[in-house]
């Protein structure tokens, strides 16, 4: 914590007043204004659960003269908060799409800020003129990267389980790769899975998305909203080069208890929520646990080696009437082993011991509280966040792994938020303690390592919203202290949007760093070990990168068009482009061997995404399509003896030109049946260009009597290219009532319905080619109480 005694040096002082000083202004004119005037706040439910409703429309209106009114909308945590107000006597208006509305008339004095918190009901509402029309998510619905999923949008997708997984929603987006339908690695935009910022409740999550494709640690039953940033995100966010999946959860049900109870050959789930003893408290849980190696491998008569699940639970409190307390905590586990396990056994036990063929287990935990309140006094909503999560990854003999990695990362926010009509402001302080270790070992190690670092990284950010008629301007700055370097990093963003009629421009820019790094073996696509450390202060690089204390960097642009075309048919349009510069990545060489050896490199993306999407109905279609452009530049002092060049430029394994996803879904009465097709251009992969033999000599012997190992000699990077991909998922499901609180539901489905024949990767050991799931059927049961 030494480092955070250079807040005091003149020019960080200069720059700490240039975050700080317009959001004073803002704050004492505020409290100017709020001299002789009053305001209200308060938290709107459903009055049949108690969950917060977003959206809802806030009207107050003066008894005496009705030309006087002021007027919001709730947030996503059912917030809203008026202020400015003339005292005198008022009639409150609440009202949302598919509720009856709340309507109260109430008096409001001078300098007082009242909170009143509305729990409403559904049915038809009889304030017609004031009710707008929902505002739902939708996968056009984009906006400069950014795009908020909705479980509705989850449930839609075809998957071999009754409900529905945040991942299997991410892989239908252009721009979002998988290298496979397993292995658990979300590509984004160019970007490397730990360039990835992932959120849960505010819990950093470094690996969340399981061995299987279909699923992750994000449920479709414990969402609320998730908030995808495929680039361009705001100040609030960093840490991270490419992306942020931020993941909020719902609260449990605070006026009865509801549970559901699935199975499938694939996997198993229980969840179960309710009052704990008092309707301002409630409680979620859920558990789910893979049945893949017991019942899907035999069903298909294969080997699926792969064991996973999780578990989230959930307290959420009403404290006062003017603030909420919550508690949450996950854990996940994956377990499997991703090569053919008949290639593996041809292999001597040397070799497979010393190479990634081995089981790879990892487990994410986090624990966290978040408490949000609306000051009695303060006309501003406060978010508070403190959280500690890790992950461990191994790869080998459960006891005995060759490899080994650990991190934890505590994590502590604040954020303020000024609501105002024409200019409101956010702001905020994040704090987060890193610990990273990592052990490697094996027959082609150069040594055992056992590597401890500690990353301190402290923000402040601001960042107002300005509207100015159709437009809405969001600038932002991020003022980021790194233990890596004593001077901080400033890291500017802009966002923007122009809106008319049918018609939205949006934009986006900004400055991006991430001190830890995450390092893959990439020349194999069957490994999936993830050793996590911080940026090199020395690690053998050329002297000018170690005096210029590199740290990774990324430049984003994003530029978008959505439109209306016809009732009910949206189209987006989105472009994008990031420049990464002074990036590490694992020592590239002809060995396959593992280290956290960091070279440095440049690398740049670029790409487009088109979206068609429609809803007539019972009848839903979207249509997606993404083209991308990736490549980087390595420099390592034995590239030009390997290739004869100083810096090598490649295509790295997720660099996919082209994918198409097409889904349809229709829903009548209680049945529903969805279909996706997909098809994705063939990924990069790196060639073999010969064996030779490795014999570990420690004496003095004669080397025709030393067994040696044979040992794989890799070629130029990613200079293959694999088959292009296509699958069709399939998926049908009937809803029957049982009763009036429970409800049994039935789904088939099939996973790759034609029996396509895709490709996981090229076996760079056996040149035996492993491919993806074939046809797959599945039959799965969900009994429902709610």
């Amino acid at each position: 914590m030494a480092f955070v005694a250079v807040v005091f040096r003149s020019r960080t002082a200069r720059l700490l007043w240039g975050l700080l000083l317009p959001l004073l202004l803002f704050w004492g004119n505020g409290m100017a204004q709020a001299q002789g005037r009053a305001a209200i706040s308060g938290f709107v439910t459903d009055s049949s659960d108690g969950q917060p409703l977003t959206g809802a429309n806030v009207l107050l209106q003066r008894v005496a003269d009705s030309t006087v009114s002021y007027g919001g909308a709730t947030d996503e945590d059912g917030v809203y908060l008026l202020k400015g107000i003339r005292p005198g006597r008022y009639e409150l208006q609440v009202s949302f799409v598919g509720y009856v509305s709340y309507v109260d008339t109430l008096r409001l004095a001078s300098g007082r800020q009242q909170t009143v918190n509305v729990s409403i009901r559904a049915g038809e509402s009889p304030l017609e003129e004031i009710v707008v029309e929902e505002e739902r998510g939708d996968m056009t619905d984009v906006e400069a990267g950014h795009e908020r999923i909705d479980p509705v949008e989850v449930e839609r997708i075809p998957t071999p389980d009754v409900s529905g997984d945040l991942s299997s929603y991410l892989t239908v987006l252009p721009g979002v790769v998988t290298l496979a339908d397993r292995g658990g690695q979300l590509f984004i935009r160019g970007g490397e899975p730990s360039q990835n910022m992932v959120l849960l409740d505010g819990m950093v999550i470094y690996q969340p998305f399981h061995l299987l494709g279909f699923y992750s640690a994000f449920p479709s039953d414990i969402i609320d909203h998730a908030d995808l940033f495929a680039g361009g995100f705001g100040a609030k966010y960093g840490r991270r080069l490419s992306s942020v999946i931020d993941v909020s959860t719902r609260t449990g049900n605070k006026r009865h208890f509801a549970s559901r109870v699935s199975v499938s050959p694939f996997i198993g789930e229980a969840r179960l929520e309710g009052p704990l003893g008092t309707d301002q408290i409630s409680g979620l849980v859920s558990v789910r646990q893979s049945r893949v190696e017991q019942w899907a491998g035999p069903l298909i008569g294969d080997e699926l080696p792969f064991q996973f699940g999780d578990a989230f639970g959930k307290v959420h409190a009403d404290l006062a009437d003017n603030s909420r307390l919550s508690l949450s905590a996950v854990r996940t586990y994956d377990r499997g082993t991703i090569r053919s396990a008949s290639a593996v056994g041809r292999l001597p036990e040397e070799t497979i011991q010393a190479q990634p063929f081995g089981e790879v287990r990892w487990h994410n935990w986090g624990i966290g509280a978040r408490y949000l309140a609306v000051p009695s006094t303060l006309p501003v909503v406060t978010d508070a966040h403190l959280s500690v999560s890790g992950l461990r990854t191994e790869l080998g003999p459960s006891g005995a792994p060759i490899r080994s990695s650990r991190v934890r990362t505590t994590r502590m926010a604040f954020d303020a938020r000024f609501p105002g009509e024409q200019l409101s402001i956010q702001a905020g302080f994040e704090g987060s303690f890193s610990r990273f270790s990592h052990e490697l070992d094996g027959l082609y190690q150069d040594a055992f390592r056992d590597e401890r670092t500690t990353l301190d990284h402290i923000v402040m950010y601001v960042e107002p919203t300005i509207m100015l008629g159709a437009f809405r301007v969001e600038p932002g700055l991020r003022l980021q202290f790194l233990k890596s370097r004593f001077n901080p990093f400033l890291a500017p963003r802009l966002r923007g949007r122009w809106e008319k009629g049918r018609h939205r421009v949006s934009a986006a820019t900004g400055v991006y760093y991430q001190e830890a790094v995450g390092l893959s073996d990439r020349r194999d696509a069957a490994s999936v070990f993830t050793a996590w450390t911080n940026i090199p202060k020395h690690s053998g690089l050329p002297r000018d990168d170690v005096r210029r204390g590199r740290t990774p960097r990324a430049v984003h642009g994003v530029i978008g068009y959505h439109v209306g075309l016809i009732r009910g048919l949206e189209l987006s349009l989105e472009g994008y482009y990031k420049r990464l510069s002074d990036l590490f990545i694992a020592e590239w060489t002809a060995f396959p061997r593992f280290t956290t050896r960091l070279q440095p490199a440049e690398g740049r993306s670029f790409g487009a995404d088109v979206r068609l999407e429609g809803e007539w109905g019972p009848l839903y279609g979207y249509l997606g399509y993404g083209y991308a452009n990736t490549t980087y530049d390595a420099r390592q002092d034995e590239i030009e003896l390997w290739y004869g060049t100083e810096d090598l430029r490649f295509r790295p394994p997720h660099d996919r030109r082209h994918q198409l996803s097409v889904l349809l879904n229709v829903e009548v009465g209680g049945f529903e049946a969805s279909a996706r097709w997909q098809f994705a251009s063939g990924r990069p992969y790196s060639r073999i260009v010969g064996f030779d033999g490795f014999a570990p000599v420690t004496q003095v012997r004669d080397v025709k009597d030393v067994p040696g190992t044979r040992r794989i000699i890799y070629g130029e990077p990613f200079g293959g290219v694999l088959p292009s991909y296509h699958r069709l998922d399939v998926s049908a499901e009937q809803s029957i009532a049982l009763g009036t609180d429970v409800e049994l539901a039935v789904q088939a489905s099939v996973v790759n319905a034609y029996h396509r024949r895709n490709i996981f990767y090229l076996d760079t050991f056996t040149l035996k080619r492993v491919d993806q799931l074939p046809f797959t059927p599945s039959l799965g049961i969900a009994l429902r109480y709610k």
